[in-house]
């Protein structure tokens, strides 16, 4: 039987660093109000005039590449997990094809929010399994800043979210990697935390940006407390699916890599499994949220710093909007 396997791993996040004392410049907050609620200290921003979704995606998967010893051309199929492509289409999937400089393997982008990474893992993983490729790109990477209300209105959610992208390059294997995957999605919820526009489904005059006079639609609107009791109650139901699935423990838990949505959720989950800090890896409190970025970017991250090494048990784990969640245990 064939299985995948993590060969390498890559992040790359803007050089503009935001603080929360840079926003209390343009929103009636504090960094005392941010912290409390988020555990964000600072976040990136793009420079418009030279990062791309595209591109970042490009020098994180070209550092995932160099750490698996590996070049451009080994790379069979692309997946590309993000909601802020840089077109409303095609889809980013292709732009980085291009900026690999890759020509005719297929691009596949997916629209699963916070959960994209795992959706994508996922579907590399099957790919693999059944022979259709043996090396495939997983690709979380997000702009989320110019879509921002930088202003007390949007404050909720203009202190969260940051910029970034992280790769995975999947690989066949004798030896099993990724253990599992667990996909799940509530769509009733669909409207506690989303973009309403542009969106196809309204007439002519409203879908046409010149004629429109309220822009609030294209701002992100989150209904803050559903989202985190509802998160909180998936994280875990997620997490023991997987290790329930695998005959496994929490006790076997290496390490657990939340999608960095909230410092309070991941503090609240690491509580619940009674794991150390040493076993729970965040780095929220520097780049934000970043949607489907943050997972891959912070698996880059602890596997830079040595917190990730052979035969440990990883756990990914991440909730968003759709609502949908999902989980992962992988095998390094």
């Amino acid at each position: 039987m064939k299985y995948s396997k993590i060969v390498g791993l890559g992040h790359h996040v803007p050089d503009t660093v935001i603080t929360n004392e840079y926003l209390t410049n343009l929103i009636d907050t504090t960094d005392e109000w941010i912290v409390e609620r988020t555990g964000i200290k600072e976040r990136r921003y793009i420079d418009h005039t030279k990062d791309t979704v595209a591109n970042m995606a490009a020098r994180a998967t070209r550092m995932a590449l160099k750490r698996a010893g590996l070049t451009e051309k080994d790379i069979e199929f692309i997946v590309f997990a993000t909601i802020t492509p840089d077109y409303f289409f095609p889809g980013s999937g292709v732009l980085l094809q291009r900026e690999l400089g890759l020509e005719g393997i297929g691009a596949l982008d997916i629209r699963n929010a916070c959960s994209g990474f795992i959706y994508g893992l996922s579907v590399a993983d099957q790919y693999i399994k059944t022979g259709a490729y043996k090396t495939v790109l997983v690709i979380g990477a997000e702009i989320q800043s110019t879509a921002l209300d930088l202003t007390t209105r949007g404050r909720n959610t203009a202190v969260i979210f940051g910029d970034g992208a992280g790769a995975a390059i999947l690989q066949s294997s004798d030896k099993p990697g990724v253990l599992s995957t667990h996909l799940h999605a509530d769509g009733r919820y669909a409207e506690e935390l989303y973009v309403k526009d542009p969106g196809s489904s309204r007439p002519h005059k409203e879908r046409q940006p010149e004629q429109i006079l309220d822009t609030s639609s294209f701002k992100v609107f989150m209904n803050g407390n559903q989202v985190f009791k509802h998160a909180v109650v998936r994280f875990m139901e997620v997490i023991n699916e997987a290790l329930n699935a695998n005959n496994l423990k929490k006790e076997d838990i290496s390490l657990l890599v939340p999608h960095q949505a909230n410092l309070r959720i991941s503090q609240f989950i690491q509580e619940k499994l009674g794991l150390t800090d040493d076993q729970v890896y965040n780095n929220i409190m520097r780049f934000g949220n970043t949607t489907a970025a943050s997972i891959p970017i912070a698996m880059s991250e602890a596997f830079g710093e040595g917190k990730i090494k052979e035969n440990d048990l990883v756990c990914l784990a991440a909730f968003g909007s759709g609502f949908t969640w999902a989980s992962s245990l992988i095998r390094w």
